[in-house]
């Protein structure tokens, strides 16, 4: 099986892969997320494509919620993975050599504690935290280091000089499984996503939130968008979790009489946290 991260080799897209499908799986890496959707689509290079959805300390990744909304994909998992962070350089290097830092700024970010901490250590922004390690084997630079995962670090042969730097330990970002097609079987499901438009009406909002409930259904998730040409109109993006798949097809039934549009981006067993 071949699966499509966004990132390079060492990236936390190939770990959350590796913890969802073993670690011998092969990965494609695309440079962008759109990339990883149009390689899934096609099929001709992956099977399945993973991708990070929202994160504790971040959020939501709206780029991304828009483009499962205008994709065929089907949403057939999740993984939940704790970010780790690492300070990572040429082996043999010492932190007191160390004079730049290289990450993504959301990798930064997550470590501003410890690199407060540091003197006279200039911080750079990179396009990605795997690609910076690599960055600083390919050219030898000793006196640099880079924020990244300890898979990285293996794959490109470099040493952890400081292991879990992030300053808040209860870091974890979601990755969606898509897929070309459903899950096998549906009624075994216990969690679903979608999304919906509705008319600009006192209590429309409520009324959907009301059926809901009243299904037994937990949503977990409601992210509003802009419809695009449409002057404050607005769909939701929800995630819903349930016991019985009938009491979320019975509510799907329900919505389509007090929505404008409704569409499941996929039913799945939801991920460990």
């Amino acid at each position: 099986m071949r699966i499509a991260i966004q990132g390079i080799e060492g990236c936390f897209h190939q770990i959350a892969a590796n913890k969802h499908f073993g670690k011998e799986v092969e990965v494609l890496c695309c440079e962008s997320f759109t990339s990883l959707i149009n390689e899934v689509e096609n099929g001709k290079n992956c099977d399945r494509g993973i991708m990070a959805i929202e994160n504790t300390i971040a959020g939501s990744i709206l780029q991304n919620y828009k483009l499962l909304q205008q994709s065929s994909l089907k949403i057939i998992g999740e993984v939940y993975l704790p970010i780790v962070q690492n300070l990572i350089a040429f082996p043999g290097s010492k932190l007191s050599e160390i004079e730049e830092i290289h990450s993504h700024p959301m990798a930064i970010y997550q470590c501003s504690d410890f690199l407060s901490s540091l003197k006279n250590v200039k911080v750079i922004e990179t396009e990605d935290t795997a690609a910076s390690v690599k960055r600083i084997k390919n050219n030898n630079w000793k006196t640099k280091a880079a924020i990244s995962s300890d898979l990285s670090a293996a794959i490109y042969e470099m040493e952890i000089l400081k292991s879990s730097i992030e300053t808040n330990k209860q870091n974890y970002t979601r990755f969606l499984i898509l897929s070309k097609t459903d899950v096998d079987n549906v009624k075994k499901t216990n969690k679903s996503s979608i999304y919906f438009s509705l008319s600009n009406d006192k209590g429309s909002l409520a009324k959907v939130l009301e059926l809901i409930a009243k299904n037994n259904i937990n949503l977990t998730k409601l992210q509003s968008f802009p419809i695009v040409g449409s002057s404050w109109q607005y769909y939701f993006h929800s995630d819903l979790e349930y016991d019985a798949y009938y009491n979320f097809n019975n509510m799907i039934l329900q919505l389509k009489n007090h929505t404008i549009e409704i569409k499941i981006l996929g039913n799945y067993i939801k991920g460990q946290k």
